[in-house]
């Protein structure tokens, strides 16, 4: 399988990001957290003074932005040489990137660097339209979800647990609500089940129980 494309799409905190670098190291493949590439271009975009009207502009920065990952648990994030990791984990540069995502031109010019890494195959990839845009022929694809009510707790844990800013959970509910809504209905490469895609609600499942379920779908072939 060293060639398989595993691509994982769904809302924020439904855990794609942990099932992704659990099957990566399953797997022997290399992962792509296409969301970190979003938050780093938000980072740049924060720096410049650039605001979430701004996307045009970010779209330019994106193009001269240097955007790779190093190793490291979970892989680190390198923006221009600089590792930015921790910085792009904000909640401010998380609406942020949600918010330039929605621009045409920032979802151009980071969807075709992320096809550029994936071609050659050997990928799990996750983010919110992998399955319809960046690798729709992917071997696998995966429509990972939680109810609203789990996500956010998921976060709220997550985010405690790493010793960061955490917001009370009633306004991160909120603001993951606010999050799906703008990914499900913004114009370009919105946040969709894709055709072919099998649907994994995650709520009450552990991560190596959705791990399984991924493996299954990867010996059948779908």
């Amino acid at each position: 399988m060293s060639k398989i494309v595993i691509a994982i799409d769904g809302p924020a905190g439904a855990g794609k990001s942990t099932v992704a670098k659990a099957l990566a190291k399953e797997l022997g493949l290399q992962y792509l957290d296409t969301g970190a590439m979003y938050r780093a271009l938000a980072l740049a975009a924060s720096r410049a003074g650039l605001s979430e009207n701004d996307g045009d502009k970010a779209a330019e920065i994106a193009k001269t932005l240097h955007i790779h990952f190093a190793e490291g648990a979970p892989p680190h994030v390198i923006l221009n040489d600089e590792d930015v990791t921790t910085a792009i984990r904000t909640p401010e540069i998380g609406e942020l990137a949600s918010a330039l995502s929605t621009h045409s031109g920032v979802r151009r010019e980071l969807v075709k660097r992320q096809q550029a890494m994936v071609a050659e195959g050997g990928y799990t990839l996750e983010g919110r339209d992998v399955t319809t845009v960046v690798a729709p022929n992917a071997d696998v694809k995966v429509y990972l979800t939680a109810s609203l009510e789990e996500r956010a707790k998921r976060r709220h844990v997550e985010m405690s647990e790493k010793g960061m800013e955490t917001p009370e959970y009633d306004d991160l509910r909120r603001q993951m609500q606010t999050r799906d809504h703008r990914d499900i209905t913004r114009d370009d490469s919105p946040l969709t089940v894709a055709e072919g895609a099998t649907i994994i609600e995650s709520g009450g499942l552990s991560i190596d129980e959705v791990v399984a379920k991924i493996l299954e779908l990867c010996e059948q072939g779908k």
